[in-house]
């Protein structure tokens, strides 16, 4: 049996102040090569490399050779099991700040950090839930005692946890549109505290249960009416994608404008169909709007563009002069970049589309499996 008496877990929200802190750390990454390649672990002073666990049956020598002595490192496996056995084959060779990751990489997806992203004009926040692992982001509204939640993760604990700890009473939440790349918790958080649930009609004609239509015109107060959410209709990623105005200042995009790129428009399988909404919108109806409005997206695709806080965001102005996707002024041109040059589809993108319809119900470790991958929702992130 193995002794594991030596080896010290380091958790997902441990290994996420390392990476916003921009600490120095050591990852050795133990899935196969394929898996590795597909999705791992970066940030700004993180050096990881990849030995397959199978190399290091018989021995960890290639290990020893490669992480520098007296530098703290982690060992990273899908689940933790095999991490385990090679941190402690490498304490036993007389190293030492050796970690693994608790729960493997299936933990590291799943973890939300909440950042505050900013006050509201009357004394409320607005909070960034930033799933690191995975590059997805999430909001919470809080105004005088009230709370909305805006592109929830399916780990709906940690929004009822947070609510508590704010003294604050979730009442909506609501979905930007119907995503492809994670299986949302909206409708199972508005149930599990009954708030209302909100989605873009557009985007529920196959949808399997109630929801409020979030649709352009709709005003859905949250504590103080200054704080309003205003939905506007801003199709390209999904037929039914809108944005949401929160108290005048911020701007949440969901999927379809990001920090460093723009969301795709193919995965309902329709892209030359709705690229010209996407343009639209990119060029035309986000014109109209403040351009000193704070863009919050609903996914990041590099841990670079998270700031000092760890949050993602950047000005509605400071986009259309830095963002790739907003740089093609030929309407034809746009098209022909967005629609030939797509990245690889998330993870089981058709079965989690169905699951947020309604159509299918996984189980747990189901879900999980789902989800594991980076996000891939956008067009220029490389």
């Amino acid at each position: 049996m193995l002794n594991t008496s030596q080896i010290q877990p380091m958790t997902a929200k441990e290994l996420t102040r390392f990476i916003i802190n921009k600490q120095d750390l050591f990852i050795l990454d133990v899935r196969n090569e394929t898996d590795f390649n597909n999705w791992k672990i970066e940030g700004g002073s993180i050096e990881v490399i990849n030995i397959p666990y199978f190399d290091l049956l018989d021995g960890v020598d290639a290990a020893l050779e490669q992480i520098p002595v007296g530098r703290k490192a982690v060992v990273v496996c899908a689940k933790e099991g095999s991490s385990k056995f090679i941190a402690q084959q490498i304490i036993e060779a007389g190293r030492s700040e050796i970690f693994y990751l608790e729960g493997g990489m299936k933990s590291w997806s799943e973890y939300l950090e909440p950042v505050k992203v900013g006050d509201l004009t009357d004394g409320g926040s607005i909070y960034q839930f930033v799933r690191i692992g995975k590059g997805c982001l999430s909001y919470m509204i809080i105004s005088q005692g009230e709370a909305a939640v805006v592109d929830t993760a399916r780990m709906t604990e940690v929004y009822e946890r947070f609510a508590q700890e704010q003294h604050v009473q979730i009442k909506h939440t609501l979905d930007t549109h119907l995503h492809a790349d994670h299986i949302s918790g909206g409708r199972l958080l508005a149930e599990q505290v009954g708030a209302i649930y909100w989605l873009p009609p557009k985007d529920a004609t196959e949808v399997k249960y109630k929801y409020e239509r979030l649709e352009e015109g709709t005003i859905i107060p949250v504590g103080n009416i200054q704080i309003a959410l205003q939905p506007i209709y801003s199709p390209g990623h999904t037929v039914g994608s809108t944005s949401i105005i929160v108290d005048g200042r911020y701007l949440l995009t969901g999927d379809i404008l990001f920090i460093e790129s723009i969301g795709r428009p193919d995965l309902a399988g329709k892209a030359e169909a709705w690229v010209g909404d996407l343009h639209d919108t990119l060029y035309n109806r986000y014109k109209e709007l403040p351009d000193d409005l704070i863009v919050l997206p609903a996914h990041f695709g590099k841990i670079s563009v998270l700031g000092a806080n760890g949050s993602a965001s950047a000005s509605l102005a400071e986009l259309y002069l830095n963002n790739p996707g907003l740089k093609v002024q030929d309407e034809a041109e746009f098209r022909h970049q967005v629609t030939k040059h797509l990245p690889p589809q998330p993870h089981a993108y058709q079965e989690i589309r169905q699951t947020n319809m309604g159509k299918l119900e996984p189980g747990e470790e189901e879900q999980r499996d789902m989800e594991m991958g980076p996000n891939r929702c956008a067009i220029h992130d490389n």
